[in-house]
């Protein structure tokens, strides 16, 4: 049974680099799709991957639209099998993970019949390969999620920093799962950079939401000076703070 795992939050919340380090640590258990679902695709760098940008699911969807509409698409290729093997080609792939990188969001116009496509190609991506996990770094409307152009997510991480205006906007994306699909299994909080004791009004917001708190990491020293080098966050140091928490993560998801 493949497990899924969405991290989500607004921006700057750290949800790519726990991303990065899930996958990681992951990897050592099972072979893991890494879905990089934000357009801004981070994940790749964080991960210590490269990417081709004309390869994104996004650009793939785009181009196969574009060659249906002018006829361009040969007679002796189905879409489905057209879109699969572009998916395919597209994957970054490394021990124990491969990449998808989804791509800018859509354009203008009904998306409806890619998307279906994109369904069918990602439930036979996980079929053929049997990944054990999949792990999707999600953009803050978590469009992927909300058109279910994924697969059903067993587990919803909500990243946040520990301001108000962070939970609040964690609590609107609890809310909106709520309102767009029910197919989400456990939906948890996890507040980053935290320093000592969140205030009296943020766990106020927080009981409000109803959200869990899955678990509060510290800010982590060893990050700056791999950002300032331009390293992937892979790298860090096994005793260190992130790390730590991940795998307390990991352990309390039962993943």
């Amino acid at each position: 049974m493949t497990k899924t795992v969405a991290i989500a939050g607004k921006g700057g919340t750290g949800k790519t680099t726990v991303a990065a380090l899930l996958i990681k640590l992951l990897s050592q258990k099972g072979l893991v799709l890494a879905v990089d679902a934000d357009p801004s695709t981070n994940l790749n760098q964080a991960l210590g991957l490269p990417l081709d940008d004309s390869k994104t699911v996004g650009r793939i969807r785009e181009k196969m639209t574009e060659d249906v509409s002018r006829g361009r698409l040969s007679p002796t290729i189905t879409k489905q099998e057209y879109l699969f093997g572009k998916i395919l080609e597209s994957l970054a792939e490394s021990k124990g993970f491969d990449l998808l990188a989804m791509g800018r969001p859509e354009g203008p116009g009904c998306y409806c019949a890619p998307n279906e496509f994109l369904r069918a190609s990602l439930d036979k991506l996980v079929k053929d390969y049997k990944y054990n996990y999949i792990v999707m770094d999600c953009e803050a409307g978590m469009e992927h999620i909300s058109r279910q152009t994924t697969r059903d997510v067993d587990v919803l991480l909500v990243m946040s920093d520990p301001t108000i205006r962070g939970v609040t906007v964690a609590a609107r994306m609890k809310d909106l799962i709520g309102e767009l699909r029910s197919n989400v299994g456990k939906v948890g909080l996890i507040v980053n950079r935290v320093k000592g004791e969140l205030s009296p009004e943020i766990k106020k917001v927080i009981d409000e939401s109803g959200l869990q708190v899955v678990t509060m990491i510290p800010e982590d020293p060893d990050m700056a000076a791999l950002e300032m080098k331009g390293r992937p966050v892979t790298e860090l140091p096994q005793e260190s703070p992130l790390q730590l928490k991940v795998e307390g993560i990991a352990e309390r998801l039962h993943l």
